[in-house]
């Protein structure tokens, strides 16, 4: 009887622990873990209204003199800005100037006369700016080929390219698309007096474009060939990565009033002194409505003429200053204690009961 028992027993619980392992073997309870229960570290600060004021406080401190610096920065940038589309257009045809722009036998040389209104330092930099151009259209944008501008054997590659995409008598074109096919080709060449101005265009354009984008044994080839032409030419004897005015063209601008860099001038500017600009006034912007600037500018260690990021950190500073005080005046006059339960809603009580 014992014995028997025993066995029982002991048989009994060998078949509970088999079942048990089985379930436990197909069971989809994943393994335990601190990870997969989040359980691990973490830190869960208290929002109390000493830390938010002291945030708000701090970060008016910091943003509200850097905004100041940035301003001050800005403002040290001397800009000379010339519109020159609508005067460089002969009188007697103001009222066409499409066509005037479109005519090959019309001159288009222009002279224009810059006063320097302060003391500009080398280096000054020449820039042409384009109002109401989009750049930044879908379709403007894409039509483009990347890697026809990098590598020399897929210049048949003409995808996205429409409509600029082959000749007539279907040859490639490269580089082709819209972008390279509108490049700008207005020309300016400076003077003071009798001394000629040089504008050094060598390194206009980003070092990762010309070193990566754009194929030293890249040529162009049957570009500007049709009978339609948007812009500039290209000489077919330079490689595509030393063509720096297509480089700079070819990065798109985000917003329709935009700036492309031009050149260089390494010689300082005094106030009072008379540039004469000579230019070829070659781009159509009268088709659209668009306007055309130079722009002689200097720099700062923050960069060219910009008001806005300094306008920015003193208006964020301002606002976080104008939070911490308000907080801290809110919490003298309405003191709460932290973590009172009474304030729930469940534990509000209506009105009258």
């Amino acid at each position: 009887m014992n014995n028997h028992a025993a066995g029982t027993s002991s048989g009994g619980f060998g078949d509970g622990d088999g079942a048990g392992g089985a379930a436990r073997r197909n069971t989809k309870m994943p393994k335990y873990s601190k990870f997969t229960q989040q359980e691990l570290p973490a830190c869960k600060p208290i929002l109390t209204p000493k830390w938010v004021v002291s945030v708000f406080f701090l970060v008016g401190v910091i943003f509200v003199p850097v905004g100041v610096v940035s301003l001050l920065a800005a403002r040290d940038v001397i800009e000379i800005i010339d519109r020159y589309d609508d005067v460089c257009v002969p009188a007697n045809m103001t009222d066409n100037k499409l066509a005037y722009i479109q005519n090959p036998n019309i001159s288009k040389e222009c002279t224009r006369t810059l006063t320097i209104t302060e003391d500009m330092n080398q280096p000054i930099f020449v820039y042409y700016q384009l109002d109401n151009f989009y750049q930044n259209h879908r379709r403007y944008v894409k039509s483009r080929n990347d890697g026809q501008l990098r590598d020399a054997t897929k210049a048949n590659q003409t995808s996205a390219c429409e409509p600029e995409k082959t000749t007539a008598d279907g040859k490639p074109i490269v580089p082709c698309g819209l972008i390279a096919w509108s490049l700008f080709n207005d020309t300016y060449s400076f003077t003071r007096g009798n001394e000629n101005l040089t504008v050094d265009k060598k390194d206009i354009s980003w070092k990762s474009d010309r070193e990566h984008k754009f194929g030293k044994d890249v040529y162009p080839s049957n570009f500007q060939n049709g009978l339609l032409k948007g812009g500039g030419t290209l000489d077919p004897t330079i490689p595509l990565s030393k063509q720096e005015d297509l480089i700079v063209w070819m990065r798109t601008a985000a917003l329709p009033t935009f700036r492309k860099l031009y050149g260089r001038i390494y010689v300082d500017l005094k106030k009072n002194d008379n540039i004469t600009v000579k230019l070829s006034n070659n781009y159509n912007t009268y088709n659209f409505g668009g306007k055309k600037k130079l722009v002689l500018s200097t720099a700062t260690w923050l960069g060219g003429k910009n008001d806005f990021l300094g306008f920015a950190y003193v208006i964020v500073g301002g606002v976080c200053f104008f939070l911490a005080f308000a907080f801290t005046l809110l919490y003298f006059i309405k003191p709460r204690k932290l973590g009172d339960h009474n304030y729930l809603s469940w534990n509000r009580h209506p009105a009258g009961r």
